[in-house]
């Protein structure tokens, strides 16, 4: 579902003060990954998580488990997700989320997750995971629909997640309205294919991303997304 290479995406402001001129679609939604884009990231978990599973960095997490037979595939799982449990106590809200979100929702605009993170106690059996945490502790009151985590297979690099959360929202023409924010190369991937626009939060560690291909655009805060929605988007390559 690869996309051929395409012109720079835009989107009309969301500022309907603001005027459009250029005839720009409207947004929307937003799709966001959760850590290290939502929360700060906490990259020390997936060398715990190989460590545990006795894999090499080569190796996808996702991958070697889904390959694992039973018992060994539900011990994995375990295995993980007592690692997020310890970690999510340490969790820190990127700058500017709580600034963006309300933005967001002062302009009605869906919004989505799209986590690697497991979070089966999401509205099923009211057990706090990652995902959960995050929204009690630093968004209570905001929400969230789809939010699609790792059990929804397959997952990103491939942008099905994201056409999942298209098909909720009830949209006829996929990713084409959406913007996606992430921090690594599988979320600028999956927008990318899924037909998005694209978005990279800037951290430690992923400043190459900046000039990929599937990148259309980067900010260093969230709250910058603000200025460049109310006037209208625009994917553009910034210096």
């Amino acid at each position: 579902m690869s996309k051929a290479q395409r012109l720079p995406k835009r989107f009309a402001p969301l500022n309907s003060a603001k005027g459009n001129d250029i005839g720009a679609p409207a947004l929307k939604g937003i799709v966001f990954d959760v850590d290290g884009t939502l929360c700060k990231p906490q990259s020390y978990m997936f060398k715990q998580m190989r460590d545990a599973l006795s894999i090499p960095k080569s190796t996808d997490i996702l991958d070697h488990i889904h390959s694992l037979p039973e018992p060994a595939q539900s011990n994995a799982h375990s295995a993980i997700r007592a690692i997020e449990t310890a970690a999510m106590v340490e969790q820190e809200p990127q700058p500017g989320l709580d600034e963006l979100i309300s933005y967001l929702e002062s302009r009605k605009s869906s919004i989505g997750w799209f986590s690697q993170e497991e979070e089966k106690g999401l509205r099923i059996n009211g057990t706090s995971g990652p995902v959960t945490h995050l929204l009690q502790t630093f968004l209570p009151g905001k929400t969230f629909a789809p939010i699609v985590t790792r059990e929804f297979r397959p997952p990103k690099p491939e942008p099905h997640g994201i056409l999942h959360i298209a098909q909720a929202w009830e949209l006829q023409d996929e990713g084409d309205g959406l913007i996606m924010v992430g921090d690594s190369i599988d979320d600028m991937a999956a927008g990318y294919r899924a037909g998005c626009a694209t978005v990279l939060l800037v951290c430690d560690g992923n400043e190459e991303l900046k000039r990929h291909e599937y990148t259309g655009t980067w900010i260093e805060r969230l709250d910058e997304l603000i200025s460049m929605l109310d006037g209208g988007f625009e994917e553009r390559r910034r210096k």
